[in-house]
């Protein structure tokens, strides 16, 4: 098989790209892949490093007010097509597959117009710009949440889930002292992300005398640009025994799957690991990306009983404390959440998409 895939801008739209690229090669010995994304943007940094065959375009977004750059991005758009075509024409792609992000735009639109097979994926519950517009071109339109359905024609939605759910869903516990946890006592992790996230830092440092005394362990992640400033303003921080204060954790899956709740954002990916594994959550979403979609994410989940939104505009040291202390203490409770947010994920989601990528290539 020859996939075309495109997707760039948030490791939210390439790891899924990814992810359903290394279970492609799993079945496929003789798999060829192309991957297209733009120059500066992320992608071509991490798929790069992944040893992918990679071209770039030139893209991007659109102003959401009238702009002169607006023109500029369309005359990038038209000139992106032609080079898409120029590289489909190439490649000769068996299904071309859009994960997000403006890059997408352009490439799958090219393909679908060629008459080739395509796919776009949507992550989020609430659908990105890009592909509302893909839509109405292309063959199938793969989904992670119900919530985003009603944004596309019905007759080309299909639930798939995130590819990276595939990928986590079989870590296995390794045991909590070999991640230094002490393995008689629940865990709890607090992170706002690989850069770390400052409201979620001060909430938590701002009543860390009462983590230190509880009956549970804190893994507390602060991201790379915080960690030593936060290092900075604790006090006696190589005393704690009860709270492990890490810059990054690179290996999210092998800790979270040891967890016994977690507290962060609500990006669309990292939500696909969460209920892979089952874990209860206290969900913070960032206010600050595109049209509030985080929010959308994390109410796919908590509105089911998955876990516990906790909006950053209510969120101070007491309040997150009460809310960790409240769940943290009911067994009950934190059983029901891992159960809900099981049947909420797609483990075998990989293996879906994978499936409707051959039912279209069958079809034309």
């Amino acid at each position: 098989m020859r996939v075309l895939v495109t997707g760039g801008g948030t490791g939210g739209h390439i790891y899924p790209a990814l992810a359903v690229i290394r279970a492609l090669q799993q079945v496929d010995d003789q798999l060829e892949v192309l991957y297209i994304g733009t120059e500066n943007g992320l992608e071509n940094k991490i798929v790069t490093h992944e040893g992918l065959p990679f071209k770039h375009i030139e893209i991007a977004g659109f102003k959401r007010s009238l702009s002169l750059e607006n023109v500029k991005t369309i005359m990038k758009f038209f000139k992106s097509v032609s080079i898409s075509k120029k590289y489909i024409k190439e490649f000769q792609p068996d299904v071309v597959i859009g994960t997000g992000g403006y890059v997408c735009g352009p490439v799958v639109y090219s393909a679908a117009k060629m008459k080739i097979p395509t796919i776009i994926h949507e992550q989020n519950s609430l659908p990105g710009v890009t592909n509302k517009f893909l839509a109405r071109y292309v063959d199938k339109v793969a989904i992670c949440f119900e919530e985003a359905r009603s944004y596309f024609p019905q007759q080309k939605v299909v639930l798939t889930g995130n590819p990276r759910a595939t990928e986590v869903a079989s870590t296995l516990k390794t045991g909590k002292s070999s991640l230094g946890l002490n393995p008689h006592k629940k865990t709890v992790m607090i992170s706002g992300g690989s850069r770390g996230a400052e409201p979620i830092n001060d909430a938590f440092i701002s009543m860390i005398k009462a983590y230190e005394k509880a009956d549970y362990e804190v893994v507390f992640v602060t991201g790379d640009k915080h960690y030593e400033s936060i290092k900075d303003r604790i006090e006696h921080v190589e005393q704690l025994k009860n709270v492990h204060i890490l810059p990054f954790i690179s290996n999210m899956p092998q800790y979270l799957v040891n967890m016994d709740l977690f507290v962060g954002r609500s990006g669309a990916t990292f939500l696909a690991e969460v209920t892979a594994l089952g874990v209860p959550c206290i969900l913070i979403p960032s206010p600050y990306v595109t049209a509030n979609h985080q929010e959308f994410n994390a109410r796919s989940l908590t509105d089911h009983g998955g876990g516990v939104l906790l909006l950053e505009k209510e969120l101070t040291g007491e309040r997150l404390y009460q809310e960790i202390e409240k769940i943290m203490n009911d067994d009950q409770l934190r059983l029901t959440m891992q159960n809900t947010s099981k049947q909420l994920g797609i483990p075998d989601a990989a293996q879906r998409l994978i499936k409707l990528m051959n039912e279209i290539i069958e079809k034309k």
